[in-house]
């Protein structure tokens, strides 16, 4: 076997791969050991019928393509591997059979998708936006607070209307018009108010009545509403009743309270803790979104067409993930969420195209950087981290029992590393006043 290669159109190499004719009549009789058992002739047995019977019964080419499939599978990949340097193949290839003469052999053609070589106009020199969250008192007060009222009790409420944050036990029933829509009746339900758990304006209204209290809730559905019996846009009657009313209440932030349920011997050394916690949040979300800000600049200066296969492939991605996280954090799939929605799913994925673009931009840079400076990970780099890791959990280094792939993911990751110093070294990065406040609290400690 013996190949040429040559750049093709838009991302692709052309291999010209040539078998001579010795090895082309060996894959047809692979071809023929492997798939003669489904053909039939007359007079011989399912199977058994010998090579040039069948041939001749079903033509010269009978066995061409099971042939060319073995010749590929045998060498395709082989290429490949000999060609890593030079390109990266990203798709299967568009394969057709050249030149084919009787005695000599046969030519196939693959023109194969690869990965683009990109330019960047600049990489260094660049204004880059940093983050850098601070925690505050207000953050601390604000975590505690949740917390509190993730442990807080109920009581009954007898002698005032309902407010905010209280629950509310109703009955309802919605009508527009003279219409009593299904869906929109209930007994005994539990509301909290405030919580944006119904329609806008519903809540509001709640707001006031007291127990036994009976009252028409007039709302309007939002005219993106989705919820079924077409009542987008509609105005909406509630007769609504009043059950019950029930509050919150807070424990006290005391030394028996922290020591029972929040891991701490006193309520100082317990804030002293939290604070600890919400700094260490605070600076992976700073670091996160630094790193984010600087991939963001990166793909603006990339240059280049980016193969279509790519940006489909993430697409696919991205909505592979989408689904994933669906089924684990609420408990159903991406077809039931868009049957739910009356969504197309070719229209949703579309959604994706933009971003997946990005993406694929995002990677092509990294990579261009990352050659383009050299950036490795040496042997003592990787000693350095697996005996950071073993200090991590108390052990020597030579105790860590790293796997070959776990040790290849490890250097991956010192590069990226070094890929990211690289970048802030020698790029203008600046930190705006607003980005001073910390991200959004932590959930309630004890989670």
């Amino acid at each position: 076997m013996e190949y040429t290669k040559e750049a093709g159109g838009k991302s692709t190499v052309k291999l010209d791969i040539r078998f001579s004719e010795e090895e082309w009549q060996e894959a047809i009789m692979a071809a023929y050991k492997k798939v003669r058992a489904k053909y039939t002739v007359p007079g011989f047995r399912k199977g058994k019928a010998p090579k040039p019977v069948l041939e001749n019964y079903y033509g010269k080419g009978v066995f061409f393509e099971d042939a060319i499939d073995i010749l590929y599978s045998k060498h395709y990949y082989d290429i490949l591997e000999q060609e890593k340097e030079n390109f990266l193949a990203i798709d299967e290839p568009d394969l057709s059979v050249g030149d084919m003469k009787e005695g000599e052999g046969i030519e196939l053609i693959a023109v194969v998708p690869v990965r683009p070589e990109i330019e960047m106009d600049a990489y260094t020199g660049l204004s880059i936006r940093k983050y850098d969250y601070k925690v505050t008192d207000a953050d601390v007060a604000g975590s505690i607070a949740k917390t509190l009222s993730s442990r807080a009790g109920k009581a009954e409420v007898t002698d005032r209307p309902a407010k905010y944050d209280d629950t509310v036990n109703i009955d309802f029933k919605g009508f527009v018009g003279m219409y009593q829509f299904p869906g929109g009746t209930a007994e005994g339900y539990d509301l909290v108010l405030g919580s944006g758990s119904f329609i806008p304006g519903f809540e509001d209204q709640v707001v006031g009545m007291s127990i036994g209290e009976t009252k028409d809730v007039m709302v309007k559905f939002p005219d993106d509403y989705q919820g079924g019996e077409d009542l987008a846009g509609k105005d909406a009657r509630f007769e609504v009743k009043v059950n019950a009313i029930t509050e919150k209440v807070l424990p006290d932030l005391t030394d028996d309270f922290v020591k029972a349920n929040l891991g701490a011997d006193t309520v100082e050394e317990y804030k002293v803790k939290l604070r600890a916690r919400l700094e260490k949040q605070a600076e992976d979300q700073s670091r996160n979104d630094t790193e984010n800000s600087i991939i963001d600049e990166l793909v603006k200066h990339v240059q280049g067409d980016i193969p279509d296969v790519m940006v489909e492939r993430e697409m696919d991605s991205q909505m592979e993930r989408y689904d994933q996280n669906l089924q684990a954090y609420q408990g159903f799939s991406l077809d039931d969420y868009l049957s739910y929605m009356k969504q197309d799913k070719k229209q949703f994925r579309e959604n994706f195209r933009e971003r997946s673009l990005a993406q694929v931009k995002a990677t092509l840079a990294m990579q261009y950087i990352i050659k383009k400076e050299e950036i490795k990970a040496t042997d003592e780099d990787l000693e350095a981290e697996i005996a950071k890791r073993a200090a991590e959990v108390d052990k020597k280094p030579e105790e860590m029992a790293f796997t070959d792939k776990q040790k290849a993911n490890m250097r991956d990751e010192i590069v990226i590393d070094k890929f990211l110093q690289f970048i802030t070294d020698n790029n203008d990065l600046y930190v705006l006043d607003d980005s001073a406040a910390a991200p959004a609290a932590e959930k309630p400690a004890e989670e």
